[in-house]
């Protein structure tokens, strides 16, 4: 298995790409945590690992707070006696974010992904990589989307968070790199079976005064096999990303958009 003996945190493992994500680690061997703000949901999560064979523990830790995202590393380390993978994959509701128009978008708008998204994966990553470093070794993922790096109207401040996200993975690599630890980004076009997904695509459809799945087909056409990305598909890639095997990876951004984006 690939991950047999890693231990890996999950942030905003009840929602679909991180729950898919903690299932396919534990379903590689990691001993995975589950991290985010509602305890009810991550046990659904963790009773499926559970049930598979797999090792899941659950945790309240709202990324947002410096001090319960700090203890809860050290406790994973204290239980586990290592952290060895961490996957921020948090969200938020996307309703009055996206959709509008830069110039028709309150300051609040704006404001919220870009003090949310940057801060959380800022602290997420800077705590694993506090440990990670005293250990040697270690990979640290985020993920963003398509929007970050080509121009798509209607996005609010989410593609400059995104971009942002990008950087600090750059910049982090670069800094625990000769430590022994890794640091990639996902980015990944629009994954249609997600909720977020059918929420924003309903946001974009309504703008253009379309329907949801004719902007959907809209989407997948752009891309070079024309078919959008599934969360199954960015699981894997995690997985791939977070093993030995691309040990020589680091301080790169994944195009997981099925061609959205060129490279």
């Amino acid at each position: 298995m690939l991950l047999e003996k890693k231990n890996a945190i999950v942030y905003g493992a009840s929602g679909a790409v991180g729950s898919a994500v903690a299932r396919a680690f534990a379903e590689e061997g990691a001993r995975v945590f589950l991290a985010g703000r509602t305890s009810a949901t991550l046990a659904v999560v963790a009773e499926k690992i559970r049930a598979s064979g797999g090792v899941a523990e659950v945790a309240r830790v709202d990324v947002m707070d410096e001090d319960a995202v700090e203890a809860h590393a050290d406790a994973v380390v204290r239980s586990a006696g290592s952290l060895d993978i961490s996957f921020n994959a948090v969200s938020l509701p996307q309703t009055g974010i996206q959709g509008t128009r830069i110039v028709d978008l309150s300051p609040d708008s704006f404001d919220l992904p870009m003090t949310t998204y940057p801060k959380a994966n800022f602290l997420t990553a800077r705590a694993a990589a506090r440990r990670m470093t005293g250990q040697g070794s270690g990979v640290i993922l985020a993920i963003t989307a398509s929007p970050s790096r080509t121009a798509v109207p209607l996005m609010g401040g989410m593609a400059p968070a995104w971009a942002a996200i990008e950087s600090l993975v750059r910049g982090l690599a670069a800094e625990v790199g000769p430590r022994g630890v890794r640091v990639v980004c996902l980015n990944a076009a629009g994954m249609p079976e997600t909720p977020q997904l059918s929420e924003v695509y309903g946001l974009h459809a309504d703008a253009y005064g379309i329907s949801r799945d004719a902007f959907q087909a809209r989407m997948a056409d752009l891309t070079l096999r024309k078919q959008l990305p599934t969360v199954a598909e960015i699981a894997n890639v995690a997985v791939f990303i977070a093993s030995d095997r691309a040990a020589a990876i680091s301080g790169a951004v994944a195009n997981l958009t099925g061609g959205l984006i060129v490279d």
